[in-house]
Parts: C-alpha cells; sequence; structure tokens
C-alpha cells in the first residue's frame, strides 16, 4: 500500500467545489426555510431558487419555466420518458438508466459502430410513423464517443416535417443526455436541435442527486412524483434549494473555464495515452481515434486476456483508482454492454479500463499512474502468460 493517492475515475463522481459548497452551505444551515411556506425567510428560500434556477436557464440558452429541477440524471430521463406511451428509438450503448426506460416501452435499439458511434441514417431506418421518442447521448460516458447530436436532430425534424404534410398527428420528440458532456462542451438547448435535455450536478462538480430536465415547449411534461404539486405539479417534494443553488454555481463555474479545461485534459489524456501504447502494444484504445470527436479527459483502454477487476485492484494498493466502465456497470463487474454494442470480443472487453481525469489532475499524476499500470499490467501479463 502507498500513501500517494491518484483519483482518475472522474466520469464517476466529481467532489464538490470550494465555492460551490459555500454558496451551498448557508441552505444547509441558517436559511434552511421550506421555499413553499408562506413566511417572509421562505419567500427569500423561494427566490434564491428561482434565481439559481434562472442561472441554469441561461447557462443553456433556455427560460427558466423551461427547467425542471430533478434528483439528478436519472430521474431526469425517466422524466422525459414518461412524456410518452408509443414507441421508442435509442442505440445499444446508451447509459443503463436510459436503457431501463426504453425496455419499458415498445422500442427499437440502433447498433453502433465500432467507435460507438450512432449512425443517423441508422435512426432514420428505425424510425416508423408510430415512432414517439428517439434518445441518444450527447456523449458516451464509457468509451467518449460524441454522438452526431444535429445530425439525428435534422432526421427527427425531417420525419416530422413529413408527418405534418402527411396530416399525421402522433409527436415525435428527440431526447439527449447531456450529462458527461457538459464539462467541456458547451450545451445550448437552441443549437443542440434536441426537445428534451437531461443535466446532472454531479458530472460538473456540484453535488450528487441533483439534476435537471430541460423541455421545449412543444413537450408536456407527465409527473413520475406526485404529493405537493412543486414544479408546476411535474415533480412533487420539498425543493433542494442548497442542491441547486450549488448546481448553479457548478455549472457557472465550469461554463467559464470551459475550453481552457478540455484543451488541457486533452494534452494529459493523451499523454498517457502514448505511454501506455508504447508500453504495451497490444493494447486497444477503444473510442474515435480523432480528439475532436471524444472527451478530453477520458481514455477507455483494454489489455487482452487480462481481468480488469484484478487490475483494478492492484491499482488500488498502488493508490491509483480507476473505473472499468460506468458506475453502474462496474460495480457488478459485468462486460460492459456498451463494449459488446462495439463488437468487441470478451476476451478484449475483460480487461478494459475507463480512465477519467478531473480538475484535480496534474501532469504529475499521470506520470503517477502511468508507471504503476505498466507495473500492474505487465505483472499480470506474466503471471498469465500474456504477452502484452
Amino acid at each position: 500500500m502507498t500513501d500517494r493517492q491518484v483519483y482518475l475515475d472522474y466520469g464517476a463522481a466529481t467532489p464538490v467545489l470550494p465555492e460551490v459548497f459555500d454558496a451551498m452551505a448557508p441552505y444547509l444551515t441558517d436559511q434552511f426555510y421550506n421555499p413553499s411556506a408562506p413566511y417572509a425567510l421562505a419567500r427569500q428560500a423561494r427566490a434564491d431558487l428561482e434565481a439559481a434556477r434562472a442561472t441554469l436557464a441561461r447557462l443553456i440558452g433556455a427560460r427558466p419555466g423551461q427547467v425542471t429541477l430533478t434528483a439528478g440524471a436519472t430521474e431526469a430521463n425517466n422524466l422525459a420518458f414518461a412524456t410518452v406511451d408509443g414507441p421508442v428509438v435509442t442505440d445499444a450503448a446508451e447509459h443503463e438508466s436510459v436503457l431501463a426506460c426504453a425496455e419499458a416501452h415498445d422500442h427499437v435499439l440502433v447498433g453502433v459502430g465500432p467507435d460507438a458511434r450512432v449512425n443517423p441514417a441508422a435512426v432514420r431506418s428505425a424510425l416508423t410513423p408510430m415512432t414517439e421518442l428517439v434518445s441518444v447521448e450527447l456523449a458516451n460516458g464509457e468509451v467518449g464517443t460524441m454522438q452526431p447530436l444535429r445530425e439525428i436532430a435534422a432526421v427527427v425534424a425531417a420525419e416530422r416535417a413529413r408527418r405534418l404534410e402527411a396530416g399525421e398527428h402522433t409527436p415525435l420528440y428527440l431526447h439527449t443526455d447531456a450529462s458527461q458532456a457538459v464539462l467541456t462542451h458547451a450545451v445550448n438547448v437552441s443549437s443542440l436541435g434536441a426537445d428534451l435535455v437531461t443535466l446532472s450536478a454531479a458530472k460538473v462538480y456540484g453535488p450528487k442527486q441533483v439534476g435537471l430536465l430541460w423541455s421545449s415547449d412543444d413537450v408536456r411534461l407527465r409527473p413520475l412524483v406526485r404529493g405537493g404539486g412543486q414544479e408546476g405539479g411535474v415533480r412533487s417534494g420539498t425543493e433542494n434549494v442548497a442542491g441547486v443553488v450549488g448546481f448553479a454555481r457548478a455549472l457557472q463555474i465550469a461554463s467559464g473555464r470551459r475550453k481552457d479545461e478540455a484543451r488541457r485534459l486533452a494534452a494529459l489524456r493523451n499523454r498517457l495515452q502514448r505511454r501506455l501504447e508504447t508500453a504495451f502494444p497490444t493494447m486497444v484504445v477503444s473510442g474515435p481515434k480523432k480528439d475532436k470527436q471524444r472527451l478530453p479527459g477520458l481514455l477507455h483502454v483494454s489489455f487482452p486476456g487480462l481481468d480488469a477487476a484484478r487490475l483494478v485492484i492492484q491499482l488500488e494498493r498502488r493508490g491509483v483508482s480507476v473505473g472499468t466502465g460506468s458506475a453502474c456497470a462496474a460495480s457488478r463487474m459485468q462486460v460492459s454492454h456498451v463494449l459488446q454494442a462495439m463488437g468487441v470480443p470478451d476476451e478484449v472487453a475483460r480487461g478494459s479500463l475507463r480512465i477519467t481525469l478531473g480538475l484535480p489532475t496534474s501532469q504529475d499524476d499521470i506520470d503517477y499512474a502511468a508507471a504503476q499500470i505498466e507495473q500492474v499490467v505487465a505483472a499480470e501479463g506474466e503471471r498469465v502468460g500474456v504477452t502484452l
């Protein structure tokens, strides 16, 4: 064991920034009031909540009334799917929460390419006159693929135009979970072309269990949680004022340094990738080859013939924390459904690591982690007799 700790799983969880914690603190202590109560102290809490909502809306190019506050991205995704009753289309590499929602409907899973990219033509082929929702994430959180969302939005718009001309009345919406992308890519709802957009505070150094669903004026949301009628009757329950204030501050900070941080993370990611590729010629790097087509702070690598669970444990003993995929699936140590959708053989997929960099990650961290990965992988390869 070592006293040094290098955390490289920011795709699973980010720490709350000190500035974000400071913004939240009053609402956890002195200003704890229920924003639905009638007296002045509570009215101030309501005003602060709505100011935070307005900030979130402004940062994504929306109006405050279009932003529904949720307990994270998973709830927001569920709320998006609850808007429709009919068939839905999504892709086989989506986050588990989207796939689970799709399974509750008549659905089509569109395949992805070997780089996890969704082909807009495949989405077009999957549409029927009865399809009501298409859901494709802005960025794949496991291998980092940026999806061609604007092209998919054009496919959806063309189908809507066809229905209008044919006198058909079945609605069709486009949803995207942009949670993994918003830290390093601008998310403007008007330019995305989507009707529903999910975001999570936990991916931008804000608190966990706080998120939002933006919906266009044409969408009528249906409540999943009933009770007191908060969030316009769509999401009942006492509002998490501290969490929403923290979310707004975190997204504000992220938006201000997005470009510089994306460049910094890409440089560090590429440094780590080059070093590992030099050490292990058989290592497989998943996702697009071009930097512009993948998340800058994510590196997904596979070591054929090795066991990722053993690699994670050995690296942990050396103070390096990495993931094996999305945290939801990694906790079960299953072969990734994303890699299966990409056609990655099981013997390769079982030796996969997802390494995600964050704000605290330094070049020294990268060099230390690279050295430990090299040693652990080499030792495991020797143990099982695999040439790497």
